[in-house]
């Protein structure tokens, strides 16, 4: 079996066309939707971009990895110390590892380990290419190193294929001659005006007041897309660069498929379309970015169209709730391959064909941008923070998900004890945790070192943005945060 595993940066699956979208943002992929079974519940075990994919590609949590940050000493991994024998365990353990002990050519295209200094998920990887954008690649840059790997190699059986797509993630920055496919679609109509004021009340990184960063300046590079979000045709301007970039990315899919086609090894290759994150684009007064541990950010899409196991099942799509390091598992699964003993993933490969349910609640980190570790059961998802992240996050959010998918409404202070519920998770998960974790919980580390790297209480960056809140009005911040620094300012439980 030939595997090609799309992984497309920040995209959210509820910007897709296929999962109800009400833009045509992924023809492509909806295609291979049409043709394989589509996952609704699939979350990310930990954002953002270093974490989910060394969790991914270790099938283990950020718990146990200990790299849950971008900076610091959790951005790394731990040594083994001295039980470390000829090659670590954690290499020998690794999916491109495993894949290879099971008879695969692996090989990835993606600047992803250099952008990150995140090598541990090449382990085990015969190939790797470096698209040499650092993560600013876009589709058109990527896709002819794809197309000659496919030309070289595409022909040959027993190969899995990692493929890095940009566009979703900022900068929206695709060729100014593609244009704007939805200049004449509105926006969903869950963002508001009234939400853009109360927004523009706040602060923080990446929110309506601050788009790119910690000023309203869009830096060179952005060509779609408005610094400050003060009005509906600002979020519209916004919003369409984002779903620009997924369609640039689709339609740079649409060529591989047509590549696999004219090579005659289409009906023979499994396609998989997946994510490291998705991106908060105006939840929690976050736009374009990565930095919550919730319904948005770590839900990821899933899409598995594999010739003689989707078969019979085409167009379906199935809702239990699973991790990303579950997918790995069932892909090791599905090459009767030997899953190693040190991996927290489960295999739901059996929900291809029939559907099993899943698992009964999810936990869910976040560990660059802010300190959050969150329960996802039934409808409901309970948000903790422990370091906000220079945001103005209370240390409790509960939403219901079904009714509020982008969770305008804290329900912690009318559901106490949905609260303790979530918490009750979330407790008994870490506990079970501690067991294999290579550095205890490495929230605490983070914690200890001024907060995740994005908004380290340490770094110059925090002591600017405050100045920047005192210089426009928004003073009662500046003191708040030089209070409590990244501890949350309310519990959330207020009514």
């Amino acid at each position: 079996m030939r595997i090609l595993y799309i992984d497309v940066d920040s995209l959210r699956p509820d910007h897709l066309s296929c999962y109800g979208y009400h833009r045509q943002t992924s023809p492509h992929i909806d295609e291979l939707a049409a043709e394989g079974v589509r996952f609704n519940n699939c979350y990310a075990t930990d954002t953002p971009c270093l974490p989910s994919r060394t969790a991914f590609f270790s099938g283990r949590f950020g718990t146990c990895t200990g790299a849950i940050n971008h900076g610091g000493e959790y951005a790394d991994l731990p040594l083994q110390g001295e039980s470390r024998r000829f090659r670590s365990d954690f290499a020998q353990d690794a999916l491109g590892s495993v894949l290879r002990r099971a008879g695969y050519h692996t090989a990835m295209i993606s600047p992803f380990p250099n952008r990150h200094t995140s090598y541990q998920v090449t382990y085990g990887f015969s190939e790797t290419h470096d698209t040499g954008g650092g993560g600013q690649d876009d589709a058109h840059e990527v896709y002819p190193v794809m197309q000659r790997w496919l030309q070289n190699n595409g022909a040959e059986d027993n190969w899995f294929l990692h493929v890095n797509f940009w566009d979703p993630h900022s900068p929206y920055d695709h060729p100014e001659e593609y244009g704007n496919p939805f200049a004449d679609e509105p926006i969903e109509d869950w963002i508001t005006q009234d939400l853009i004021d109360r927004q523009n009340e706040s602060f923080g990184p990446h929110s309506a007041t601050e788009v790119s960063g910690i000023t309203d300046k869009l830096p060179d590079g952005w060509r779609m897309g408005r610094g400050h979000i003060k009005a509906l045709d600002d979020a519209k301007a916004h919003m369409d660069g984002y779903d620009t970039g997924i369609h640039f990315a689709d339609h740079h899919i649409g060529k591989i498929v047509q590549d696999l086609k004219e090579l005659g090894v289409y009906e023979d290759t499994a396609i998989i379309i997946s994510a490291d994150h998705g991106e908060n684009q105006g939840e929690l007064n976050v736009w374009g970015d990565h930095q919550t541990a919730d319904h948005i950010c770590n839900r990821v899409p899933l899409i598995v169209r594999w010739p003689g196991v989707t078969d019979g099942h085409q167009g379906q799509a199935r809702d239990g709730f699973h991790y990303n390091i579950d997918f790995a598992a069932s892909l090791i699964d599905l090459v009767d391959g030997k899953l190693p003993a040190s991996w927290n993933g489960k295999s739901f490969a059996a929900d291809l064909v029939d559907d099993q349910g899943g698992r009964d609640h999810l936990i869910l980190s976040q560990g660059a941008w802010s300190c959050q570790r969150s329960a996802r059961w039934q409808d409901w998802l309970l948000i903790r923070t422990y370091h906000t992240g220079l945001k103005e996050f209370p240390e409790y959010m509960l939403f219901n998900v079904k009714d509020d998918p982008h969770e305008t409404e804290n329900l912690a202070g009318k559901r106490p004890d949905l609260v303790g519920e979530g918490l009750r998770l979330i407790d008994q998960w870490l506990a079970e945790r501690m067991r294999d974790g290579l550095r205890g919980d490495p929230f605490w580390g983070i914690v200890g070192e001024g907060g995740p790297l994005h908004a380290n209480e340490r770094r110059q960056d925090w002591a600017d943005y405050l100045v920047r809140l005192r210089q426009t009005g928004r003073g009662h911040h500046a003191d708040n945060l030089a209070r409590c620094g990244g501890r949350p300012f309310t519990s959330g439980l207020e009514n």
